[in-house]
């Protein structure tokens, strides 16, 4: 893959406001996947006192000019820095949408590189297919995304009491849970004969089972994370959603979760990763 091609947004195939909807519709498609045990959905706000489905939609409306404005800036071959400044801006905004609550942090640097690798393929006449998308973060990306620290975030102190390295290191290495565990959790299930709802909540389940969870680890120590990973590979090891009481028992993990106010916030990030890229490459015919 050649990315020091000229660029020329003009000649663009899929436009940067298509990106954007596709980004604000996986976002949209993870707020409804339930049961998302720990997590905020329409039914309930899980293990989150501070927030609930109204915020998340006040949010998503919020991120509205932030992906196609991130998606140009990638076919302009920006570097990391000036990502990084819109997605701190695109951040204000959600603070702003949602008083303050912490809705969309993980998804806005994750699904905003995406988009910014969609657009610099699309300016280059690269195709989305296969690990394309991911490899475009790693290869432009990656050394910048390392590099870089937030000291006070959940992930930093994580990382530093723990040594896991989080949502950076999944970045830099080009997405690697998102294409090779969540991607084909999704459509296998659906290749299975399973709706979308019940796809999602089996590749939710997939990506829980395997992600070293930073938000997992910050509330419930390696204890918290270890019992989460466990439960979700109890319910693939069952039949997942193949198996008849699959609800039932999805809906027991979820309210386990709560009550040991644990959130596999990483998880989530992970599956609303998936589902644009999904929805990407779908556009795209990739």
């Amino acid at each position: 893959m050649n990315l020091a091609l000229a660029v020329k947004p003009s000649d663009s195939i899929i436009s940067f406001r298509t990106i954007g909807r596709l980004a604000q519709r996986a976002l949209y498609l993870e707020l409804q996947c339930y049961p998302k045990p720990g997590l905020v959905s329409p039914w309930d706000s899980g293990s989150h006192a501070d927030m609930d489905a109204s915020a998340f939609l006040r949010s998503i409306a919020a991120l509205t000019d932030y992906f196609p404005a991130i998606a140009s800036a990638g076919a302009e071959s920006a570097p990391f820095s000036p990502l990084q400044d819109l997605g701190r801006a695109a951040e204000q905004r959600m603070l702003q949408a949602t008083s303050g609550a912490n809705t969309h942090r993980g998804a806005i640097f994750h699904l905003g590189l995406l988009a910014a690798a969609a657009g610099l393929l699309n300016a280059t006449g690269v195709s989305f297919s296969g690990l394309a998308l991911g490899q475009c973060v790693r290869e432009r990306w990656g050394s910048y995304i390392e590099r870089e620290k937030n000291p006070g975030s959940h992930g930093h102190c994580t990382w530093q009491r723990h040594g896991v390295k989080g949502a950076r290191h999944e970045a830099a290495a080009g997405f690697p849970h998102v294409f090779d565990i969540g991607l084909p959790a999704l459509r296998v299930s659906l290749a299975r004969g399973a709706d979308f709802p019940r796809a999602m909540v089996q590749c939710f389940f997939a990506l829980m089972a395997v992600v070293e969870d930073t938000n997992l680890l910050y509330r419930g120590g390696i204890p918290g994370m270890t019992w989460a990973q466990s439960a979700a590979r109890d319910f693939l090891a069952n039949g997942g959603i193949f198996q008849p009481s699959w609800f039932a028992r999805a809906v027991d993990v979820h309210r386990a979760m709560v009550a040991r106010r644990l959130s596999p916030g990483g998880s989530a990030d992970m599956l609303a990763a998936v589902l644009f890229v999904h929805g990407l490459q779908g556009h795209a015919g990739a």
